[in-house]
């Protein structure tokens, strides 16, 4: 029998909250910073995103938090805006339109992403984080360090070549070692370790080897820039004083409410594909309720703007190193976010003694798995040109723009191989000939677009004359006006010209075609000319039919 309940898995649970809290910690800090807000900004998020939203949610396994994709909205508002205390309604205002959008079930939207768009979005992240972490897995520290922190906002390729000259020894043997470590904890001979989470395995070898390093007086030592950097509150009342207030005259300023429709929008579409993404990531493949789940992201927003916190989303990167560490229920994300609090308040001091390089290599883990060569063979040979080009333009697309723009690509190649296979078969045919004519019969697809009108007008151009048609519409259930129009105007001139005979079978009253020939009556001067001569009969598609018509 499974285990349901909330704390049935706690020790998967609470072993995933740890690894999730070490990795949303530093990325809580940098995506701040990058936003231009105050650094406690993105733990206050953290937090909420966490316990309240990982509480209201219907996903088990998704973990909210401040996201990259967020970043230039942000820093562009609070400019625009004039003052931190304003924006922060601007983000109360996005929670309240979430709401909103939860409870006229806008959330259904997702249900309309290719599987094609979304594994290639998961493979472009993954490969942003590879190659986002490289500079952290190295040790770099140049200007911009803490705007690296993320996967949905593209990659910068001259920071990544720059961190290929500035090396620090000590981080690339934290990180080759930790990477290391991950990749056997999936070999045969480390499965009795399996039980113990690798990740916080890598977490704690990289703190003992650089204290070991600052003991022996090495130069090797990683300083502070190199390390977790949580803000450290001196008192009760300081870290008290570190939570915001918004301005709520702001709530009056009709600029306040067009920024907040704004972030609610993006926020809700990054929130839906990362629900898409993380479904198909599921071991135990659960589906989530998005209605519920924007409801809980408004509410989250909501709190997070009162309090002094940054605009939330449900981000991927978080989430599928939720998974990996084995997570079975939504209470590992409600520990981490507990965490994110209790180690803000108690122990900031220890968490800063974290090298970013070891939590680089969790990352660049994370991203291999999530762009695993395997999946994406699997696509090249399941799925053909159709499936692979979109998943290849929308992985490269969120690997050199963002995660909306490369997400857009995706979706725009998708309509069109669909505009194209739809265009590819406006009917099949079955063609009748014997010596006194020829009987063709047409029945249309399902769906008849504007698309399939060239195919259609070519077929009849080329019907010879003096010949039989029957143009049959019983299970179609949409036909273009285009298209109508064409058979309409055939039948009334081109059908006349040539002597065709024509019957138009199955046809809604709505579709307003002319009354024609009985079927019936097609077939029974067909039976009675084979029964004085043989006929041959063929079918297939409309271009095998073309074809044939081409022959005559």
């Amino acid at each position: 029998m499974k285990k349901s309940g909330l704390f049935s898995n706690i020790k998967n649970d609470a072993i995933s909250g740890i690894i999730v809290f070490l990795i949303a910690l530093p990325l809580c800090l940098g995506i701040a910073q990058a936003s231009g807000a105050p650094l406690f900004s993105g733990i206050v998020t953290g937090i909420i995103a966490g316990i309240v939203v990982g509480f209201l949610s219907g996903s088990q396994l998704s973990v909210a938090g401040p996201a990259a994709g967020l970043t230039a909205i942000v820093l562009a508002a609070i400019t625009d805006l004039g003052s931190w205390d304003i924006f922060l309604c601007a983000v109360m205002a996005a929670g309240v339109i979430q709401l909103i959008l939860g409870f006229v079930k806008a959330g259904s939207i997702a249900n309309y992403f290719p599987s094609s768009v979304i594994e290639g979005m998961l493979a472009g992240i993954g490969l942003t984080i590879i190659i986002k972490m490289i500079p952290e897995a190295l040790g770099y520290d140049g200007e911009g360090h803490e705007r690296m922190v993320s996967a949905e906002d593209g990659v910068t390729m001259n920071y990544i070549t720059s961190a290929f000259n500035h090396i620090e020894p000590a981080a690339v043997i934290i990180s080759v070692l930790g990477l290391t470590l991950l990749f056997l904890w999936m070999t045969k001979p480390f499965q009795k370790l399996k039980l113990v989470p690798s990740g916080l395995v890598v977490v704690l070898i990289a703190v003992v080897i650089n204290e070991l390093l600052r003991i022996n007086g090495s130069s090797m030592y990683l300083s502070t820039i190199h390390l977790v950097n949580l803000p450290i509150a001196g008192s009760f009342s300081e870290f008290i004083g570190q939570f915001n207030m918004p301005d709520f005259s702001g709530f009056t300023r009709a600029d306040v409410w067009q920024t907040g429709a704004v972030i609610a929008v993006v926020a809700s579409i990054e929130t839906l594909l990362c629900l898409e993404a993380t479904d198909k990531l599921d071991p135990m493949k659960r589906f989530t309720p998005t209605n519920r789940e924007l409801k809980a992201q408004g509410i989250g927003n909501m709190l997070a703007g009162l309090v002094g916190g940054l605009p939330m989303t449900s981000v991927i990167v978080r989430s599928s190193a939720n998974i990996n560490a084995g997570a079975k229920s939504k209470l590992s994300t409600i520990i981490h976010g507990a965490l994110l609090l209790v180690c803000v308040a108690l122990i900031p001091t220890l968490i800063n003694l974290i090298p970013k390089a070891s939590l680089a290599a969790i990352l660049i883990f994370t991203g291999y798995k999530l762009c695993n060569p395997k999946s994406i063979m699997h696509i090249w040979r399941e799925g053909g040109l159709t499936q692979f080009v979109p998943y290849a333009a929308t992985a490269l697309g969120v690997v050199f723009l963002d995660l909306l723009k490369g997400v857009g690509i995706g979706l725009v190649l998708s309509i069109v191989f669909l505009l194209y296979k739809n265009m590819r078969i406006p009917f099949f045919f079955r063609k009748t000939s014997h010596s006194k004519g020829e009987l063709v019969e047409i029945k249309l697809a399902q769906e008849v677009s504007f698309l399939n009108k060239a195919g259609i007008k070519m077929a009849l151009e080329k019907l010879p004359e003096n010949s039989k048609v029957i143009i049959d519409a019983s299970d179609t259930e949409y036909i273009d006006f285009d298209v109508l129009d064409l058979i309409r105007e055939f039948h009334a001139t081109r059908a006349t010209d040539k002597n065709i005979e024509m019957s138009l079978v199955g046809f809604k009253n709505i579709y307003k075609v002319p009354k024609t020939n009985n079927a019936d009556e097609l077939y029974s001067q067909l039976e009675r000319a084979e029964g004085e001569a043989s006929s041959t009969t063929t079918s297939g598609d409309y271009k095998k039919l073309i074809k044939e018509l081409d022959r005559n």
